[in-house]
């Protein structure tokens, strides 16, 4: 954990607000009905029992697995705690980060394993009781967590906002496939090559939220 606390320190998040590292001091399972590949719970670092809400801020741009990440992404993976990660990415066999790459490979499972933890960190906190924020700049075809990301191709988009996740990740996705913006093309492929928008379709069936939106600029 010094190490983290030495990245946190290092990009000047401790200059702007506290910080938190959420399984710090362990993790805790809680409860997901619905799932089909998490048996019944997601696991999650044992400091959320100190919150009562939480505001999702994300990066939203491509990512080497997911095909994209954005508030689905950062409420699954994000809030999961190392074993949870593992748990996640394994679609539910294993909770041992170095075992995970054994599982590697089912890939609509793993989204679907994404949408799955969503559902337990939402019930966890309540609908009312979340916002969510996508930051559409910088977009690479790479996460933020990848040491040396691709360099961005496309204009920035703008910065989304929602109570709604599921309707703010089919944003961000139509504003991309849409784009006339002839940079692109590495992340449509990206995101089309990992069938990144099923994490969306099944985040909607588990009744995280709706991919119906109306998008309201705001000067």
């Amino acid at each position: 954990m010094p190490s983290h606390w030495q990245a946190i320190k290092d990009h000047g998040f401790l200059d702007i607000a506290p910080c938190d590292l959420m399984d710090e001091e362990g993790e805790i399972k809680i409860p997901l009905e619905g799932g089909e590949h998490l048996k019944g719970y997601d696991i999650v670092g044992s400091h959320i029992t100190r919150y009562d809400s939480m505001l999702m801020l994300s990066h939203f741009k491509g990512h080497a697995m997911g095909g994209f990440g954005g508030a689905l992404k950062n409420m699954s993976i994000g809030v999961a705690s190392r074993n949870g990660k593992a748990w996640i990415h394994s679609v539910g066999l294993t909770t041992d980060p170095d075992e995970m790459w054994n599982h590697i490979g089912n890939q609509d499972g793993f989204l679907e394993s994404m949408a799955e933890a969503c559902k337990a960190v939402k019930t966890y906190f309540k609908l009312e009781n979340m916002a969510y924020i996508n930051v559409a700049n910088r977009l690479s075809i790479d996460c933020d967590c990848d040491s040396n990301p691709h360099e961005p191709e496309m204009a920035d988009i703008g910065i989304f906002a929602s109570l709604d996740p599921v309707a703010l990740d089919q944003c961000c996705y139509d504003q991309i496939m849409n784009s006339t913006d002839k940079g692109k093309t590495s992340l449509v492929n990206r995101m089309l090559s990992k069938n990144a928008i099923h994490i969306v379709e099944r985040a909607c069936e588990l009744g995280i939220g709706s991919r119906e939106y109306d998008l309201v600029s705001i000067d």
